[in-house]
């Protein structure tokens, strides 16, 4: 003999039982809503999705179809300099020129990187060092916000003369 269902989980008094189509409608409604929610949260994090390598081709092609955008790719350690190289100011005394040219060895365009130059002394200590946004070092705003895989770029600097002090100096992107 089966025992009746507890009163909390019987339908209520009239209530008629789910037909075939009413089931199959709620069935289908939450299938839609399982493969919903992954889509859903691949859009919201795509962010962070497409600072990883294999996860930003597939990032790529879906915002290609779904009119989304992605935040450029960043990855500094990808920036190599080509050549470098400090002199005395031809034109202002006390200053001195920095040019220097660097490449984007990424897989993908990345954003133009802010470019740290430290001066340093004889025992390696920093004696200067700051950080300069792409309009200062190339002049002006750059013509694309991206570099592309294996773009090259030339920057100039004028900067105060730090003196006798100064004896190294080093390129770092971030």
């Amino acid at each position: 003999m089966a025992r009746p269902l507890p009163r909390f989980v019987r339908p209520p008094p009239g209530t008629a039982p789910l037909g075939r189509a009413a089931r199959w409608r709620l069935g289908a409604g939450l299938a839609l809503l399982g493969l919903l929610l992954p889509v859903q949260v691949l859009f919201a994090d795509r962010a962070r999705l497409a600072a990883d390598p294999d996860w930003r081709p597939w990032l790529e092609a879906a915002c290609g179809r779904l009119g989304c955008t992605l935040p450029p790719w960043r990855e500094p350690a990808a920036f190599v300099v080509l050549s470098r190289e400090i002199q005395p100011h031809p034109s202002a005394p006390q200053a001195l020129l920095v040019t220097a040219s660097f490449r984007n060895d990424a897989r993908w365009p990345q954003a133009w990187p802010v470019l740290e130059l430290a001066l340093s002394d004889l025992d390696g200590q920093t004696i200067g060092l700051r950080r300069f946004r792409p309009s200062e070092y190339l002049g002006g705003t750059p013509s694309r916000p991206t570099l592309a895989p294996g773009q090259s770029a030339s920057l100039a600097l004028e900067i105060v003369d730090p003196g006798n002090r100064a004896v190294a100096f080093e390129f770092d992107f971030h």
